[in-house]
This record gives C-alpha cells, structure tokens and sequence, in this order.
C-alpha cells in the first residue's frame, strides 16, 4: 500500500522547539567527530547530515563555522583549565601531554585557534591557555621541575612546531612516532624539559 496523506506513516514527528537541545547537542557531537577526522574546513552541510538534522537548523544554532569550531573544543579548553588548577609541580607536564594529545587527535582544535585569531579578535582561547600554562609553569620552576629559561611563548611555540608534524603526518601513529624522535633529539634544548 502506498502512503497518502490519510495513511499512517512510520515516521518521527517534528518536535519544533523541543528538540533544540538535542540537535544541538547531535550538532556538537557530529562536529567534533568530523572536525578529529577530516578537519577544520569539513562541509557543513556533512556535519548536518552526521548528526540527523537538516542545514537550516544547524544554522539556526550555529550561523558561522567558528561559533560550532568554538562550542565544538570549548570542551577541551574547559578541559585544559581544570586541569591547570592542580596545585601539583607536575602539572605543567601533564598539561603538555595532553596538548599534544588534542592535537594528535584533534588537528582542527589547532586550525580553528589560529583562524579564531584571525576572524575573530575577541575570542579569548588562545589567552585561556596562556593563562593556564604560565600558572602551572610558574609551579614547575619553583620546583626545578623544568628550566627558568622557558616561558609560556616558548612552550606555544613547540606546540605549533608540534602541529606541524601533525598537520604533515600520514596518520595519528606516525605523528606520534615523529613527535617523540623531535622532542627526543630536542634533548639538550628547552623543548625535551616541557616533554616531562
């Protein structure tokens, strides 16, 4: 029997405003999903299709590309910070591993932070992260943790050294392997002291 306007059809009703958290949320989830596999510029209109939502809606929550980039990775600075608060000297070791964890996984968090400072002036992650990272440095050289001769712009610096193996690797493993061999023969420099 084919469907007609009297019929029946097995089909979910549109829920209007009720499903707006739930969209946004399948938005948020597909983005990040998508931006870890195929980066930063990935279409849209494939990252409306991966979460089950049409384009309109995806607009309607996220009209440009950097506001989804930024709700997408807010997760990771929020991330970063919390683990920035632990009073700990070896803070500032872990904060570099996961870093560079973001990174391997996430290239687009990386992309999206150097376009966010290009478009947008008064987003405020890179500045976040400068902030956590001064902090626990600063608790890692008071515990001759890691050399004086390091500061936070030094550290971003290795990190985007660092994304450029990424962005150049064939695969997360190989950029894996070719992080360790860089910051390995780094070992006599300030980058093999932020390795921890």
């Amino acid at each position: 029997m084919v469907p007609t306007s009297a019929s029946p059809v097995n089909r979910v009703p549109n829920r209007g405003p009720a499903a707006a958290v739930e969209n946004r949320s399948a938005i948020l989830e597909a983005a990040r999903r998508l931006f870890a596999e195929r980066g930063f510029h990935v279409p849209l209109n494939a990252i409306a299709k991966e979460a089950g939502v049409g384009q309109g809606v995806l607009y309607r929550h996220f009209p440009h590309r950097l506001g989804l980039a930024f709700a997408a990775f807010e997760d990771n600075l929020a991330t970063f910070e919390t683990l920035a608060g632990d009073p700990s000297p070896s803070t500032f070791g872990r904060l570099w591993n996961l870093l560079l964890e973001q990174t391997v996984r996430e290239a687009a968090f990386v992309e999206m932070m150097l376009e966010a400072r290009l478009a947008r002036s008064e987003y405020d992650g890179e500045t976040r992260l400068r902030v956590a990272l001064a902090s626990a440095l600063e608790r890692a050289q008071a515990a001759g943790a890691v050399t004086d001769q390091l500061d936070v712009s030094g550290v971003l610096l290795a990190w985007r050294m660092a994304f450029g193996i990424v962005a150049t690797a064939p695969s997360p493993d190989e950029a894996w392997t070719s992080l360790e061999v860089a910051f390995r023969d780094a070992a006599e420099g300030a980058l093999a002291v932020v390795r921890g």
